[in-house]
């Protein structure tokens, strides 16, 4: 499988995922999932800038990703997936049928009926359930927030 690493992350593109993630596993490709930033192009500049050179970057709508899973999967580039919550990354498993079976919980923060999981990791119990959901149907999940720490899973996350 060649998409390296399947994340939610409310901060989307930034030096943990480039350097901690991204650097290790090779990525050379990063897809940034959001319609919000794929409609404006200033944002789309700002998160270029913390790119290294060699690391390509798409940023593309919920729906063009869905259309698109199979085609980065038989990519041959090491490629990054990123999403900012937790709906966008269910659409993408849900609409990937089978194409994402790992997400990485990797950083969601606090906000309005969230909890604390972890002290990276916020949920709130519609999005407890939907992560629940999707781990029924097969996706595993796991919560890290750089590749050296032990993978938490999502069963010891929410009690």
């Amino acid at each position: 499988m060649t998409l390296s690493l399947c994340r939610i992350d409310d901060r989307l593109i930034h030096g943990q995922v480039v350097i901690g993630w991204g650097t290790p596993l090779g990525a050379q490709l990063i897809v940034l999932v959001d319609d919000g930033v794929r409609a404006n192009q200033w944002e789309q500049e700002i998160y270029r800038m913390a790119l290294p050179q060699d690391v390509a970057v798409e940023f593309v709508s919920r729906d063009e990703a869905i259309a698109r899973l199979r085609e980065w999967d038989a990519d041959p580039r090491r490629i990054m997936l990123i999403t900012g919550d937790v709906e966008t990354m269910a659409a993408l498993v849900t609409g990937g049928e089978g194409v994402i079976r790992r997400v990485n919980l990797g950083g969601i923060h606090a906000g309005p009926g969230r909890h604390p999981c972890l002290r990276y990791v916020y949920l709130s119990e519609a999005e407890t359930g939907r992560l629940r959901q999707l781990e029924a149907a097969g996706a595993v999940i796991t919560a890290q927030d750089v590749p050296t720490t032990t993978p938490v899973p999502l069963h010891q996350l929410s009690g």
